[in-house]
């Protein structure tokens, strides 16, 4: 029983940090934020901060997987498949940004700057309990990355001849992921609105050139 009390100290001073660090951002950019003030907000420690985040941009990772687990949630309960499902994946993009523009921005910043792939941050079952206290299942279903979830609506739009090219799903799935990534920094540069329908425009465009 202690350990598990531990663990779930453990899990909500890191859904604290993260929580601590959206509401600082706002729209504003992750990069201006200070660890000193996240950990003010969040009650602790530089020590505690660096003990869950070795980096300051660890946090990006954790909010990206934490984003993945929710639409793995979402498609849990209204599943999408093939090209809906990509909608679906820019859809809700388009919604995140715009609240978290600052978040978004930066973690592509930080991608950028990386010399290797990034991994994933861990997100423990008690994390997920946390995050979804009323979800059953919560144990059980899988996260899948971005480039995951559009390779598996990818292989589904072609087995239902929503796109006809002959093609490498992974292929397919990077420049879907390329698309998302580009049209975010694009609109951000042109400040472009509303996001879901240029987003819309964009994936149209594409799946005309593969039809």
């Amino acid at each position: 029983m202690e350990v598990g009390l531990r663990e779930r100290k453990s899990a909500k001073i890191k859904l604290d940090i993260l929580i601590s660090s959206k509401q600082l951002v706002g729209k504003n950019s992750f990069e201006e934020l200070f660890v000193d003030d996240i950990c003010e907000k969040a009650g602790i420690s530089k020590v505690t901060f660096f003990k869950y985040f070795p980096q300051k941009d660890d946090v990006l990772l954790y909010y990206l997987r934490i984003w993945c687990l929710d639409r793995a949630i979402d498609l849990h309960h209204n599943p999408k498949e093939g090209i809906a499902g990509i909608y679906f994946l820019f859809d809700k993009m388009a919604e995140t940004i715009e609240k978290n523009p600052g978040l978004i921005l930066n973690l592509i910043s930080y991608f950028t700057s990386l010399k290797r792939p990034p991994s994933p941050f861990p997100l423990k079952p008690v994390e997920r309990e946390i995050l979804y206290p009323n979800e059953k299942d919560i144990k059980k279903i899988e996260i899948l990355s971005i480039p995951q979830m559009m390779e598996k609506f990818l292989l589904e739009a072609i087995f239902k001849k929503e796109i006809t090219t002959i093609s490498d799903t992974a292929d397919l799935a990077n420049l879907f992921v390329s698309l998302m990534y580009g049209s975010i920094v694009r609109s951000h540069m042109a400040q472009i609105q509303p996001l879901k329908m240029f987003f819309r425009k964009n994936i149209d465009t594409l799946l005309r050139g593969l039809n």
